[in-house]
């Protein structure tokens, strides 16, 4: 199992970008490139949480999100053909004097058989993420207490918007 965390400061409002996050609409992968939408299917969705099917590339899991509390929206993998177990993605948001918004992420990856496990194992050791959110800017993220560096690993592409450098 592998946790990674992302950091990024954004002019956008926690709300603007709770509100991408968790907009299911047609047109998602514009916001969340990992996210197709012939991957994409809303199985429930209420006004504090969702549970949905998205992926792309042959990568699909389903997610329960919950965002009851919109400074923090969790997504808890459900089903994947590739992650299992404990995976899931925090977002957690904090409001600064300054009017900017700091989104910290916290991704727990625990693959589903040796490979996948392998493969979440090397991605974490290799360096940084590239992040394409609501702003449909993309920017370098670092994780905190890795060295930046390029991942050519495919397998940290996931619906729930992080890129993976190439």
């Amino acid at each position: 199992m592998s946790t990674i965390h992302l950091h990024q400061r954004t002019t956008l409002t926690l709300e603007q970008y709770a509100r991408g996050l968790t907009d299911f609409g047609p047109g998602r992968s514009k916001l969340f490139g990992n996210s197709a939408d012939e991957y994409l299917k809303v199985h429930r969705r209420s006004h504090t949480g969702a549970d949905v099917t998205e992926g792309s590339g042959g990568i699909w899991e389903r997610l329960h999100y919950d965002w009851s509390d919109l400074n923090r929206v969790v997504l808890t993998t459900t089903d994947s053909n590739v992650w299992g177990g404990a995976s899931s993605h925090t977002y957690t948001f904090t409001r600064q004097p300054n009017g900017t918004t700091d989104i910290d992420v916290v991704v727990i990856r625990e693959g589903k058989n040796l490979r996948d496990e392998c493969s979440v194992s090397y991605s974490e050791r290799s360096g940084g993420a590239c992040w394409r959110g609501p702003s449909k800017t993309r920017s370098r993220l670092s994780k905190r207490g890795t060295p930046r560096g390029n991942i050519r690993r495919v397998r940290l592409s996931y619906a729930a918007g992080m890129r993976v450098a190439r």
